[in-house]
């Protein structure tokens, strides 16, 4: 653990974080975290906590905290949609050498409607680009 702790500390929630200051300046040495507001990733809405007021500082690590946590969030939806591709060729090789006909049969349907309704929405997808690149030259 390093020496100098941060002056705010995140925790992280379904839609954002709680956003607590960090106190080691005190009698007993004891680290305090006090909660000063709650933020929302979503609609990037901060929210003072209690009847407090944040200083500048404050708001300055909480937009700093969710520029990084957006990125950070976008970075991760494209990663798991990767992860995605990476698992539909698994699942691929599995149907192919190890699937018995009663597993076959648990998961054919279902998969070949969720495989049509992702191949429907990138073709209209990749249709709308293509028509605004058109459009634009």
């Amino acid at each position: 653990m390093s020496d100098a702790l941060p002056n705010y500390f995140f925790r992280v929630r379904e839609n954002g974080a709680a956003v607590f200051r960090v106190d080691t300046e005190n009698r007993q040495r004891r680290i305090e975290m006090d909660q000063i507001a709650i933020v929302n990733v979503k609609n990037g809405e901060v929210k003072p906590h209690g009847e407090r007021t944040l200083g500048e500082a404050d708001i300055a690590a909480i937009q700093d905290w969710l520029n990084e946590r957006v990125a950070l969030l976008a970075e991760r939806e494209v990663d798991d949609i990767l992860r995605t591709m990476d698992h539909l060729n698994l699942t691929t090789q599995w149907v192919q050498s190890k699937a018995t006909d009663a597993q076959l049969e648990q998961i054919t349907d279902t998969l070949l409607l969720t495989m049509h309704d992702l191949r429907s929405v990138l073709v209209r997808k990749k249709a709308d680009r293509l028509m605004k690149a058109q459009e634009k030259s």
